[in-house]
């Protein structure tokens, strides 16, 4: 027994010299080119080291090598892939014979990568493959026993300590070939403390990106839970001056991994982390401040999902839910998201600011024609509607209150669903001055071009405030009610328009048309063409409403309708919606009368008005020939009708001096 442990601690005395001369016996030259003979024939690149090289095998395993770099092949505007200013690599030898890796040293100095794509967009990290050598003979599926020896083969390893595990001042590059476009990381410093995969593994480090440092940190409790495919409680950070986002839950390893936990994400200003990230936004408004969101993260092998959320962006407040699969051939996204309130106003330009590519001067007035896209109306640039296609949707959307400039909306919902190209969204709640309503909006992208369907209802609206916030008007006012529906189809706007059709019907009750007087007009054609709108006049109805229907584009209204106790009107007339112009004739009638809008003989003086040209700049004037053909006679009864003392009322004695005079019809 004796003789065979001094025959084992001879062994050993011999492996240790073997091992300590080693090194010296095999000169650094001869190392070095071997190491560079082998990535050459691994990778076709070529490897230089033109510092020094030191090798040692006891007590470590170490390598010392200083100016190191991997080349890049021809076609690259750098030479170098990777250069390394100095590698120092140290493994305990000892441990390493009993399955366990301890790392002295592991210290990369000023490390520089440079991440490159040429003009064809091939990149620089790609190697070309070595000659492969012909294929073996198709093996047998492993038996269990196979794949269980295969197992423990891979579970050889049985820890690993990290020592000084660190780099220093590194950089990395990326530029593309295509658009000469060049990103830099500098300053990179990472250290990283592991005792024993049972023990945290703990990372921290900095960089500088854009001008603004970025502080990383990352925390791991158990690395070889992780690697047995069980959970570990996990904790990453980055932080910098525009953007601050922290994880902290549970990570999880083995065939699915994933991750879980509360993340929570600060942003200081949206506009400034945009023009940091290189994508300055220039939206008018001043919104696009203080972002913040935090909910709860599940992330696995094809499905992320972010639960109880809450959002806040400007003053505007929300919570909501979204999943996100992409374990199909698109993504499927679904969610909900709920607003207390939408103030729209701080991402809208300014009131009086010029419209885009305008100088701001307005041309009402100017005697200059109209600017060139005014006059183009509908594009007829093809419409891209392939983002119809790149996902599946399904999202609910709820508001407390809408805000666009001067409009308030009230509570809404609106559900949405997008597959296989097709879009529905379904206006399920809406409250506006007063009134409420529905509606629904269908796209079709399936096709080439767009179908549209749409409908829409709405019960209660008061019109004056609507158009006060709306159109800064107060003209109409009354109680309204709508019911529009509508389809089409093309590749263009002008083609959509173009194929319009559908019907719909709109009615105001108890209210008034402010700004001009139709009764006043019908009594005298004159002054009312010729002296303009005053703001004292209106036309008090009791209702006002009608039925249209549109033909490829073309909306005709035969029965507008408006009654009140001394007046009624009737219009009818066409809205061509693709050459943007109205022509239509209103028909207001004095009654001789005095019963409302349900009775008493509506027949009296008819002064026909005709409204036509662009709808942006409608004319109004009255139908004088028409006039001259009614039955004089029965103007003329008409007029008594309406006449103290002659037909339309008692007589004081006196000669009439407030009635309506026949002669004033012509302007006399």
């Amino acid at each position: 027994m004796k003789k065979v442990l001094i025959a084992v601690g001879v062994v050993v005395i011999l492996i240790i010299g073997a091992l300590v001369a080693l090194p010296a016996l095999i000169p650094a030259e001869r190392i070095q080119s071997e190491i560079v003979a082998g990535v050459k024939s691994a990778t076709g690149r070529d490897l230089s080291i033109q510092g020094k090289l030191s090798v040692s095998a006891f007590p470590s395993l170490s390598v010392q090598v200083g100016n190191v770099a991997l080349a890049n092949p021809p076609g690259f505007t750098t030479k170098d892939l990777i250069r390394l200013g100095a590698v120092d690599v140290r493994l305990k030898l000892m441990p390493l014979l009993g399955g366990k890796v301890e790392v002295d040293s592991f210290v990369l100095v000023d490390p520089v990568i440079v991440l490159e794509t040429d003009r064809q967009g091939k990149g620089n990290w790609v190697f070309d493959s070595p000659t492969a050598p012909a294929p073996a003979a198709a093996k047998p599926a492993d038996k269990p026993a196979d794949k269980a020896a295969s197992a423990a083969s891979t579970g050889g390893l049985n820890d690993i300590r990290l020592g000084d595990v660190r780099i220093t001042n590194g950089k990395l590059i990326q530029i593309d070939g295509k658009t000469g476009a060049k990103q830099e990381v500098s300053d990179i410093n990472l250290q990283v403390a592991l005792k024993s995969l049972t023990d945290p593994l703990s990372a921290k480090g900095s960089l500088v990106w854009n001008a603004k440092k970025i502080e990383l940190a990352l925390g791991v409790t158990s690395l070889k839970a992780l690697m047995d495919g069980q959970s570990s409680a996990l904790e990453v950070s980055v932080a910098s001056e525009p953007v601050k986002l922290g994880l902290k839950g549970n990570a999880k390893g083995g065939a699915a991994p994933g991750v879980d936990g509360t993340l929570e994400l600060t942003v200081p200003s949206i506009r400034n982390l945009a023009a940091w990230a290189g994508s300055p936004i220039t939206m008018a408004g001043n919104g696009l401040g203080p972002l913040s969101i935090n909910g709860k993260l599940a992330a696995g092998p094809g499905q992320v999902a972010f639960t109880q959320a809450a959002i806040a962006i400007d003053a505007i407040k929300a919570k909501g839910d979204v999943t996100v699969n992409t374990s199909g051939a698109k993504p499927a996204i679904k969610g909900r998201l709920d607003v207390d309130m939408l103030d729209l106003n701080p991402y809208l330009p300014p009131e009086g600011a010029p419209s885009k590519g305008g100088d701001g001067k307005a041309a009402a007035g100017s005697g200059g024609a109209p600017p060139a896209k005014a006059q183009q109306g509908w594009s007829d640039d093809p419409i891209d509607a392939s983002g119809l296609k790149a996902a599946d949707v399904d999202f609910a959307l709820t508001c407390g209150g809408i805000l666009v400039k001067k409009i308030k909306v009230g509570k809404s919902a609106v559900k949405l669903a997008l597959h296989n190209g097709k879009l529905a969204a379904d206006l399920t709640e809406l409250a506006l001055y007063q009134g409420s309503g529905k509606g629904r909006v269908a796209l079709d992208g399936s096709q080439p071009g767009v179908g549209l369907d749409a409908s829409f209802q709405l019960k209660g609206l008061q019109a004056e405030p609507f158009l006060a916030d709306a159109a800064d008007t107060d003209r109409l006012s009354g109680t309204g009610n709508f019911d529009v529906t509508v389809a089409g189809q093309g590749k263009t706007q002008r083609q959509i328009v173009s194929s319009l059709n559908g019907k719909g019907a709109l009615a105001f009750l108890n209210g008034a048309i402010k700004g001009i007087n139709l009764a006043a007009m019908a009594r005298n054609v004159t002054s009312a063409f010729t002296g303009g709108a005053k703001s004292t006049e209106k036309t008090d109805f009791a209702e006002l409403g009608g039925t249209f229907t549109i033909v490829k584009g073309i909306l005709t209204n035969n029965d507008l309708a408006l009654k009140s106790p001394l007046l009624r009107v009737e219009g009818k007339g066409t809205v061509d919606l693709p050459q943007r112009s109205v022509n239509y004739r209103v028909d207001p009638k004095v009654v001789a009368s005095l019963e409302g809008q349900g009775g008493g003989n509506a027949a009296g003086i008819v002064v026909p008005i005709l409204v036509s040209g662009p709808w942006d700049n409608l004319s109004y004037r009255p139908d004088l020939e028409a006039l001259l053909k009614q039955n004089v006679q029965n103007v003329g009864k008409a007029v008594e009708g309406l006449i103290p003392g002659v037909g339309g009322g008692k007589s004081s004695g006196s000669a009439p001096t407030d009635g309506l005079n026949p002669m004033k019809l012509f302007g006399r």
